[in-house]
């Protein structure tokens, strides 16, 4: 059975960084584009970033800049660093691999933006 693992949510003050983890078995995951989502309380889950095999990234608009995908195929595991963190921010950051037509989901790992 695939697994995807985040960690490293939290809270966090505006303006400040957390780096988000996803560590995934049971996947060749080398050839999965990796991406994180997010979805906030009435919202629906909108793609933040992704980041393919070949290493070709994509970013939302409301986050470029800020925000950067990597991936290290080595420990299985995709990384997202946020920076210059927002209030509307705060969500709920899943993880998502995707290869063709499988996709699979992480549980999800809370963010919250606040003072």
């Amino acid at each position: 059975q695939v697994l995807l693992v985040e960690s490293g949510g939290g809270l966090v003050q505006p303006g400040g960084s957390l780096r988000l983890s996803c560590g995934a078995s049971r996947i060749t995951f080398s050839i999965y584009t990796m991406g994180w989502y997010r979805q906030a309380p009435g919202k629906q889950r909108e793609l933040v970033a992704s980041i393919t095999g070949s290493s070709t990234t994509t970013y939302a608009d409301s986050v470029k800049g800020r925000f950067t995908i990597s991936r290290d195929n080595a420990k299985n595991t995709v990384y997202l660093q946020m920076n210059s963190l927002k209030p509307e921010d705060t969500a709920v950051y899943y993880c998502n691999a995707k290869s063709g037509s499988l996709g699979f989901w992480g549980q999800g790992t809370q963010v919250t933006v606040s003072s």
